[in-house]
Order: C-alpha cells, then structure tokens, then sequence
C-alpha cells in the first residue's frame, strides 16, 4: 500500500483517483464521478433552443484549455 500525505488533500485527490481507474476503469470512473456532479436544468428540453455550435465556435472553445 502506497504512503499518502493525508494533510495534502492533491496528493488525496490523486491517489483516489488513480485507485477509482484501476477498480472501475475509464469509463466506471466517469459514471462513479457523475454521482456526484447531477448536472442541472433539463437538458432534453434545453438542447432544441440552442443552434448547433460552429466550427469556428468549437476551435475557439478548444483553444482556451
């Protein structure tokens, strides 16, 4: 068992989260983390007002990260 700086809530952070993807996987991992983000609004609803966004919209989003 790995040591863990139990004062060092990163260090928490990470060492759980690597436990959680070697348990359950990528894709356990996300469905485990979504439990505890539920989202709000109603997306089903909320999708029809919106336009699809453009090429230029998405490159501009991905170029912020």
């Amino acid at each position: 068992m790995q040591s863990v700086n139990l004062n060092n809530p990163v260090e928490i952070r990470i060492t759980g989260m690597k436990a959680l993807s070697d348990a359950l996987g990528p894709v356990g991992t996300a469905r485990f983390m979504q439990q505890f983000e539920p989202g709000y609004g109603d997306y089903t609803k909320e999708k029809q007002f919106r336009d699809d966004p453009s090429l230029e919209e998405i490159d501009a989003i991905l170029s912020q990260g």
